[in-house]
């Protein structure tokens, strides 16, 4: 089984275009993004949630919360 690249925080934050620190509050805030914990300390992501995590927030307007509701 292949889990595919494991980017560190400020990696992921560069994929996604956000900051280290919304990573960081979005962990704190409950991980709309998953992430994987290795250790006591190391954090990391896989690049086929961050590509699930941008597919999510696809919207057709900006007043839609979410692409279900249409």
């Amino acid at each position: 089984m292949t889990i595919g690249q494991l980017l560190n925080s400020q990696q992921a934050a560069d994929y996604l275009g956000v900051s280290k620190a919304f990573l960081e509050r979005d962990r704190w805030a409950g991980a709309r993004i998953p992430f994987i914990k290795i250790g006591s300390r190391a954090v990391r992501y896989r690049t086929a949630d961050l590509e699930s995590y941008i597919e999510q927030q696809v919207r057709l307007s900006t007043s839609q919360t979410s692409v279900l509701e249409g």
